[in-house]
């Protein structure tokens, strides 16, 4: 797939656009490029949250397939209102969870089909930053669109959801310690088949991980680390097998296990696929996205009020 037109006006971003695309059509606003429209066959929103209404909708319009940036909207009544824009343009789209395409994913999703950990009972997984000093960007600063519940949380519902299914309730805590929006998340998903998830999103967090630990009654998977992410917890990765995504542990006793082939590149390989052969499914479903979205508003409350919120 080839980029062929960028929509920018930042004057750095334009000039980064022309490196990295040469021969990539620059736009000022989204109508110039929807104009243009023989110039690709997909567009990108990649747009801040708060914009992704307003932008999923021109795009729907025009009647351009699309992969619209995780969250779909900023609460779950803006995730329905693309879904149902897009659905009555008759304008297919899917969502950016490239995250279902992480090696960590696969491979656990792999140990949970072949019963390796027995009957799981409880998924954790952290993703937690040592960022004392925060970006000044939007994620941080925008008190609609930013916050890392809905930069980070959209992903960790939508792994623990793909792996263990539907959420019936959700308890959360959450606190902004550095940012005007929050920069510390907690929240508990209780799972329809009784799994509990527990996820951690933070970014003043001066010992991250383990990234991943998922119990269950035949035994542990246990990731130490992300993406080399600094962590504590990387010692007990010395001496691993190249290729070792993590670790299937019985108390002392721990076996590396060989990372899942696959990675973000799949994500638009599927997309290539979607567009191109009638028969190949969407990469991911807008719907998910929707019941995602439905998740995290649930956790709000529950934060808000001190209380476990059905979903």
């Amino acid at each position: 797939m080839t980029v062929t037109a960028v929509v920018t006006r930042d004057p750095g971003r334009r000039v980064q656009a022309a490196g990295d695309w040469p021969g990539a059509k620059l736009h000022d606003d989204l109508a110039g490029m929807l104009d243009d429209r023989g110039a690709y066959d997909l567009v990108v929103i990649a747009s801040p949250t708060a914009m992704h209404v307003e932008h999923a909708a021109a795009v729907a319009a025009a009647g351009v397939p699309f992969v619209l940036d995780k969250p779909i909207g900023v609460d779950a009544a803006e995730a329905r209102r693309v879904l149902a824009a897009a659905t009555d343009a008759g304008t297919p789209f899917t969502v950016f969870h490239n995250r279902r395409w992480d090696p960590e994913q696969l491979t656990l999703q792999a140990l949970v089909r072949r019963g390796d950990l027995g009957d799981v009972h409880t998924f954790e997984r952290r993703w937690e930053r040592w960022r004392p000093v925060p970006r000044q960007r939007w994620k941080e600063r925008d008190p609609k669109g930013g916050g890392l519940l809905l930069d980070l949380g959209p992903h960790l519902v939508d792994s623990a959801t793909q792996l263990f299914g539907r959420v019936e309730a959700v308890y959360a805590e959450m606190r902004a310690l550095t940012t005007p929006v929050e920069d510390d998340v907690f929240l508990v998903l209780h799972h329809a088949d009784h799994v509990v998830s527990r996820l951690w999103a933070g970014s003043l967090v001066g010992a991250p991980g383990p990234r991943t630990r998922v119990l269950g009654t035949g035994g542990a998977f246990v990731v130490t680390t992300f993406e080399g992410d600094a962590s504590p917890f990387e010692v007990l990765d010395e001496g691993a097998p190249d290729g070792t995504a993590g670790w299937l542990t019985h108390g002392r006793e721990r076996t590396p296990v060989p990372a899942a082939p696959g990675g973000h590149a799949d994500f638009y390989r599927a997309v290539e696929a979607w567009l191109t052969d009638d028969d190949a499914p969407v990469p991911v479903d807008p719907a998910d996205a929707v019941r995602t979205a439905e998740v995290l508003d649930a956790a709000r409350v529950a934060a808000r009020e001190g209380r476990i919120v059905d979903v």
